[in-house]
C-alpha cells in the first residue's frame, strides 16, 4: 500500500493580478499542495474578495506567513521581498520570488537562505530561455543583451523618472529611455523589469548583464529580445507578452508560475 503524502502547504503573498490567478488555481487544485493561507496588507478587503469568487482560504499578515506555509510565492510590491521573505528563509523554508529585481538589492536574503537552509526560487516568469543564459554563462567570455519595449503606460510610475522631465503620454515614436546594467534597470525600474534582474540572476551578473529599455507606442504587447554572444553559443531570442489587467505585467507571468508550481511534485517532467 502507498504510503499518503502530506501536501506541501503554499501561501500566497499578494492578492493582485498574478496572486489572484493563483491563489484560484491552487484553490482549484494542484496535485502535491494545498493553498493554505492568502497573505496581504489589504486583510478584510481580500476576504471579501476571496468569498465573492466562491474560495476558501484563509486570509493572514505578512508576518503570519513563516506559520502557515512550507512555501510563499511572493507577487507583491518589490520593497515588501525583505519583510517577507526573511522570516520563512531563516524558518528552513522556500520562497518562490516574482520581484527579481529586489535580489539584487538586497543579497542578504540569498545568504539567509544559505544560513538557514531555505530556499529561493525564481521562476522563468515573462521570460524565456534562462536555461541556455545559465549554461552560456559557464564560459567566461559570455555576454548578455536585453531590449525590453513597452507601450509607454507600462512603464509609468518607475523611479528612474523622478525629476526627470519625460512625459509619456507625448511620446509617438519609438524611443531609447534607458541603457545601462541590469543593477541600474532593477533599481530605476523595480516594478517593471524583474525579466532583467532573473536575467542577470541566471546569467553573467547584474554588472555585466547591459539593457536597454524602449518606450514604445506601437506595441500592445511587452517585448523581450536576448541577445547572448559567447564562444559557445550565439543566440537571440524575443518574447511578446500580454499584458494582464496590471500593465506592467504579462498573461505569461502567472502562468509560469502555475507550471513550476505543477512540476514539484508530477511524476514527469520535461524542461527545467
Amino acid at each position: 500500500m502507498t504510503e499518503a503524502v502530506t501536501p506541501e502547504r503554499v501561501a500566497v503573498a499578494g492578492y493582485g493580478a498574478i496572486g489572484r490567478r493563483l491563489v484560484r488555481e491552487l484553490s482549484d487544485g494542484i496535485p502535491g499542495l494545498t493553498l493554505a493561507a492568502v497573505a496581504t496588507r489589504r486583510l478584510d478587503e481580500v476576504k471579501r474578495a476571496i468569498a465573492a469568487h466562491g474560495m476558501v482560504a484563509d486570509v493572514v499578515g505578512l508576518d503570519d506567513l513563516p506559520h502557515v506555509c512550507d512555501v510563499a510565492v511572493e507577487c507583491t510590491a518589490g520593497h515588501l521581498l525583505p519583510q517577507i521573505a526573511a522570516p520563512i528563509l531563516q524558518a528552513g523554508k522556500e520562497v518562490i520570488v516574482l520581484s527579481a529585481g529586489a535580489l539584487l538589492q538586497h543579497p542578504e536574503l540569498v545568504a539567509a537562505a544559505r544560513q538557514h537552509g531555505g530556499k529561493l526560487t525564481v521562476p522563468t516568469g515573462a521570460l524565456l530561455g534562462l536555461d541556455v543564459v545559465a549554461a552560456a554563462a559557464l564560459v567566461d567570455d559570455c555576454a548578455v543583451r536585453v531590449e525590453t519595449r513597452k507601450p509607454p503606460r507600462a512603464l509609468a510610475g518607475a523611479p528612474f523618472f523622478d525629476g526627470k522631465e519625460v512625459d509619456l503620454d507625448a511620446i509617438t515614436s519609438a524611443r531609447l529611455i534607458f541603457e545601462g546594467t541590469a543593477r541600474e534597470a532593477a533599481a530605476g525600474f523595480p516594478a517593471n523589469l524583474n525579466v532583467t534582474a532573473a536575467l542577470a540572476l541566471a546569467g553573467v551578473g547584474a554588472d555585466r548583464t547591459r539593457v536597454e529599455v524602449w518606450a514604445d507606442p506601437a506595441l500592445d504587447t511587452n517585448r523581450h529580445t536576448v541577445t547572448i554572444a559567447s564562444s559557445a553559443v550565439r543566440a537571440s531570442m524575443t518574447i511578446n507578452n500580454v499584458p494582464s489587467e496590471n500593465p506592467k505585467t504579462g498573461l505569461i507571468t502567472a502562468l509560469s508560475v502555475i507550471s513550476l508550481l505543477r512540476k514539484r511534485h508530477a511524476p514527469f517532467v520535461v524542461g527545467s
